[in-house]
């Protein structure tokens, strides 16, 4: 693959985001391996533990410079088919039956924190941090991240993390269940390949089936309250705000909102 290394060895399998020159942003050909490399681990009944990392940053977020995912000249109905990826690349990794860990270091910022939060375990460095500028670009938060984070975080704290988009440094995230543990800077993922050592030691059927129960019960409800959060960005997507606010964002100036 062209973004993604992916090693498996004695049941451990470490994914590495290696778009770097590009802050690992994700583009469409880039969400379609880390797609593909979930679907393929969900079928490898040798996998126990999957680590998720980079070593000097997670991932910059959507990456909105990608043609492929931003032309609006399709029709709408190849768009909203186009729209199907980010939530189906989050509930691909949910879905992965072995656990799963991601190590962040840098940044974690919008379509990569709704990623990071459909695994089981986040460590972060200590100079980590996380940000949702959906709002503020005019989107609302899709991929169907709002029930994972309200299960997480709370309802209170998953509207002030969406809503406000600002940065939730790796202190603030841990206090608020936004990641599980933090360390020194550099050694995030050498702690989760720790901690996937760990799940290496216990019966692997047992692991699978709590985590399966535990899903279950946190996500009961998440389908049925996000299906529709693709067409709303659709529909987001084709507000004058929405103009507006890449506008203000390509030209540095403070946006100016209308609700139109």
């Amino acid at each position: 693959m062209d973004y993604l290394d992916t090693q498996i060895e004695d049941g451990l399998a470490r994914v590495r985001l290696n778009r770097t020159e590009k802050r690992n942003a994700l583009s469409l050909a880039m969400m379609e391996e880390l797609r593909d490399t979930a679907l393929a681990l969900q079928r490898n009944v040798d996998v126990r533990a999957v680590v998720l990392y980079s070593e000097a940053m997670f991932s910059a977020g959507v990456d909105l410079s990608d043609a492929a995912l931003t032309d609006q000249s399709a029709s709408r109905l190849a768009q909203r088919e186009r729209l199907k990826l980010g939530p189906e690349l989050c509930r691909v990794w949910e879905d992965i039956e072995a656990y799963t860990i991601a190590a962040i270091e840098g940044y974690c910022v919008g379509g990569a924190s709704a990623l990071a939060c459909a695994l089981d375990y986040r460590i972060c460095g200590r100079s980590a941090f996380f940000r949702l500028p959906e709002v503020a670009l005019g989107m609302n938060m899709s991929w169907h991240s709002i029930p994972r984070l309200v299960a997480q975080i709370g309802p209170a704290r998953t509207k002030e993390y969406v809503i406000f988009g600002k940065r939730i440094d790796a202190e603030r995230a841990l206090e608020w269940g936004l990641c599980e543990q933090v360390v020194d800077d550099g050694q995030a993922v050498a702690s989760a390949f720790a901690m996937a050592e760990e799940v290496l030691s216990l019966p692997p059927i047992a692991v699978r089936m709590v985590k399966e129960s535990v899903n279950k019960t946190a996500y009961a409800l998440a389908q049925v309250s996000s299906y529709i959060d693709r067409d709303q960005y659709l529909l987001a997507s084709q507000s004058e705000d929405f103009a507006e606010a890449l506008a203000a964002f390509t030209e540095k100036r403070s946006p100016t909102f209308k609700g139109n």
